[in-house]
């Protein structure tokens, strides 16, 4: 069976009225699937285009670029009383979030769910085919949602991601529940929706440009000078940064740094297409980079890892043979137990009782109820 193929109805909502005329309608519910359209592919700052929301007898398509205040959401979301389900929440809750001040409470997440479940395949696509045998519609995933008028297709398509979540969500829980791991994601999901956007930071832009760490000081110099280029060129055109100039053509220019367009050309780092719209710009940014004084050129911040003591590492071991054959048991990924960062803090601290796991960083509820005892009880096999 194919998703498209199911008839169903579904509402535009298109105006603050009548947004705020369905809204009492969906407090009426004890639950709401949830989920949203961006254009982080296609523009330079990415934002929220489409909310689409499912209750029984109820979908709605809310565009958000023509619905100017959404703020009669806001009460409805944060309601504690109402679950909003979603699948693969941490973009959505942070979006929310940084486009419209809204709150996300009472979260169920059905992707970490799958996880806690211990499926492998836990994209929304994969889980619909295997739970409900349904073939999901990926000709509009990548399209630009940001586009006006949308065509009625793209409308369709988006509306059918939360048909089947309410459905989803009573099928998982109940599975959760049965397994003992229920209150371990309702914990997660408590964590989850507290999560938002970072904001800018006062640093190089190279601090976050994967494998600048590899580069040099002078070529270090060169990229940032590059990367401020593109920045610029980005957000003049609109655009995201990528699809400016690569990251990867950008490191190989900041190597091997041409001083002319000719041997920008040689180089062959870039299509003749973006030579001919940026090739002088990126061999001023070259020239930029190649003119700071030696004092002055940057330094890849490196964090140190801690130095730990001779016994750290044998208690890390432990807990790990521990956890891989639980997890084993489980049959469940051994991350989603204790990741490497919380058994290593695990093994600093030491624990010796229930009550100071609290010292731990990091550490969930869940995993000091139903693992703690047998944590220390390893613990205290070792030195």
């Amino acid at each position: 069976m194919t998703d498209r193929n199911i008839k169903f109805n579904f509402n535009i909502i298109e105006t603050e009225k009548n947004l705020k005329a369905v809204v009492p309608e969906l407090k009426k519910s004890v639950a709401i699937a949830v989920d949203l359209e961006a254009d982080s592919m296609f523009n330079f700052k990415e934002k929220v285009c489409l909310i689409q929301m499912a209750v029984p007898g109820m979908n709605l398509v809310i565009d958000t670029l023509k619905v100017n205040n959404l703020s009669s959401l806001k009460p409805l979301f944060s309601n504690k009383s109402i679950q909003k389900i979603f699948h693969g929440a941490d973009y959505d809750i942070r979006s929310l979030f940084r486009d419209f001040g809204i709150e996300v409470n009472n979260l169920f997440d059905t992707e970490l769910a799958c996880r806690f479940l211990g499926m492998r395949e836990t994209g929304l696509d994969s889980v619909l085919k295997e739970r409900f045998n349904v073939n999901v519609d990926k000709r509009f995933q990548k399209k630009d949602w940001s586009r006006r008028p949308l065509p009625k297709e793209m409308y369709d398509y988006a509306a059918r991601d939360v048909v089947h979540l309410k459905d989803l969500a009573g099928m998982l829980q109940k599975e959760l529940q049965k397994k003992g791991r229920l209150e371990w994601v309702d914990e997660e999901c408590r964590l989850l929706s507290k999560v938002r956007s970072v904001l800018p930071e006062n640093k190089p832009l190279f601090v976050k440009c994967k494998g600048a760490g590899r580069l040099d000081s002078r070529s270090l110099a060169v990229l940032e000078q590059l990367l401020q280029f593109r920045l610029k060129a980005a957000e003049k055109k609109n655009r995201p940064v990528f699809k400016i100039i690569s990251t990867r053509s950008l490191l190989e220019i900041s190597r091997e740094k041409p001083v002319t367009v000719n041997q920008l050309q040689k180089l062959q780092a870039v299509s003749s297409k973006q030579i001919g719209m940026y090739g002088e710009k990126i061999i001023s940014a070259v020239n930029r980079g190649l003119k700071i004084p030696k004092k002055r050129l940057p330094v890849y911040p490196r964090r140190r890892a801690p130095i730990l003591k001779p016994e750290i590492p044998g208690r890390v071991r432990a807990i790990k043979k521990w956890r891989d054959g639980v997890a084993e048991d489980l049959k469940i990924d051994p991350a989603m137990l204790f990741n490497k960062a919380l058994m290593t803090a695990i093994a600093v601290k030491k624990p010796d009782n229930l009550k100071s796991f609290a010292e731990v960083d990091g550490l969930r509820n869940w995993q000091r109820k139903e693992f703690g005892k047998n944590i220390i009880e390893i613990l205290n096999r070792q030195n």
